[in-house]
């Protein structure tokens, strides 16, 4: 069995950032970013290569973060069908 690291959503490293360009995948269902230990990627925002348990906490000032969740659907736009 492969090992396994799950951090708290309150932990921000690169590999969940949407601007964060290198291998994962997103768990939709589970709101979870999986990534291998040595994974490493570019960070579109400061043009530098970020090793993707980079801890961005220290970087906040020239990180633009952006959420992976899906936006929310305000109540009346639900359905998506014209009246």
């Amino acid at each position: 069995m492969k090992r396994k690291l799950i951090l708290p959503t309150e932990v921000k490293v690169c590999a969940t950032c949407s601007y964060w360009d290198g291998q994962r995948k997103v768990d939709t269902e589970l709101r979870l970013v999986v990534i291998s230990e040595s994974c490493v990627g570019d960070c579109l925002v400061q043009s530098k290569q970020s090793p993707a348990l980079n801890d961005v906490r220290a970087e906040s000032d020239a990180c633009s973060w952006e959420h992976l969740a899906p936006d929310e659907v305000p109540e009346g736009l639900q359905g998506g069908g014209s009246a």
